[in-house]
């Protein structure tokens, strides 16, 4: 018996968006103990929540310190943030990855299309390397989808990531070249190129590696080490089951279940005017055995089309992320 769509992926308007996030809230109020003393705290409950406008959002350290879960038992999965041997990382537990496959399925073939006519080169570790990463997950299971020879993990190998993006070239096969930051200006540094059919879509991450860019350098860095128009981004977090894309100039896009909206940093119940720097909110729907609505400790600002940036992070936060994939 084929297994139903689950109800996020149905999300087509705002009315639809609304009654998903009230019925998730109500569930996750209900079911996750972390997620309802934090409302509890701050004097919400189920009757002040009417819309998507009413929702409270769980600061983001609970998934360092608390098991941030809706569902009773152990974990089927647990994805987990990098760090270094001294810090403390996120935890995501999962009961079911099914969410999450259809959640990165479903965006991926949105904004790119189906991942089987595209050739997939990820500039990172395997998945029997870093396990614990649900960036590598994604790509693990989307280069398995490649029809590609050529598709995989070339973090190793930078020598034959060169030969094979010629080769990919001389051949005009769409291709999509993903990494971290660090990662694809240091090819470059190595191997300068110029490429016609390859994306380059880096995944941020350079805090602790190198000198600190804005996105805006980083791209201008990229776009003329591999010789293109544009360098796209893609934005996700350990504690976060869906992506949003940037096609150009950092400016992101999200899939119909998830939400970006920046609050002020001095007060976290008040959302900013748009094209003014806050702290990113996020409700993201795809988090059903988790919680759906988190206060990031990234700054952003959104934009009347509904696309947001990424301005950096607040001070306070740690270093966290896929720019330490590769400790």
């Amino acid at each position: 018996m084929k297994k139903s769509l689950p109800s996020f992926l149905k999300i087509v308007s705002t009315s639809d968006f609304d009654r998903e996030v009230v019925a998730t809230f109500q569930y996750q109020y209900n079911n996750n103990v972390v997620y309802r003393s934090y409302c509890d705290l701050i004097n919400i409950s189920p009757t002040d929540v009417q819309r998507a406008g009413d929702i409270p959002y769980l600061p983001i350290g609970f998934f360092k310190s608390h098991p941030v879960q809706s569902f009773k038992g152990k974990p089927i999965k647990t994805f987990s943030s990098s760090g270094t041997t001294t810090s403390i990382n996120a935890q995501h537990h999962l009961a079911d990855l099914s969410n999450y496959q259809g959640s990165f399925q479903a965006t991926f073939e949105q904004f790119y299309g189906s991942p089987k006519d595209w050739a997939i080169l990820a500039l990172l570790p395997s998945y029997m390397e870093r396990e614990g990463s649900s960036l590598i997950y994604m790509m693990d299971s989307l280069i398995g989808q490649s029809k590609n020879l050529h598709s995989g993990f070339y973090l190793k190998d930078l020598a034959q990531l060169h030969t094979v993006l010629l080769q990919l070239e001389q051949q005009k096969t769409p291709t999509l070249l993903l990494g971290v930051s660090f990662a694809l200006l240091e090819f470059t540094e190595k191997y300068s190129m110029n490429l016609s059919s390859t994306i380059v879509m880096e995944t941020g991450g350079m805090k602790g590696r190198r000198k600190e860019l804005t996105r805006e350098e980083l791209h201008q860095k990229l776009q003329k080490g591999f010789g293109v128009s544009t360098i796209h981004s893609e934005y996700g977090m350990t504690e976060l089951l869906s992506q949003a894309y940037s096609k150009a100039k950092g400016r992101f896009q999200c899939p119909n279940w998830m939400q970006v909206t920046p609050f002020e940093i001095n007060d976290p119940f008040t959302p900013t005017e748009k094209g003014k720097i806050g702290r990113l909110n996020i409700i993201d729907l795809a988090n059903q055995e988790s919680c759906a609505f988190i206060a990031t400790d990234d700054l952003g600002r959104s934009f009347s089309d509904g696309t947001f940036e990424v301005m950096g992070r607040l001070d306070a936060s740690d270093i966290r992320g896929c720019n330490l994939l590769v400790y």
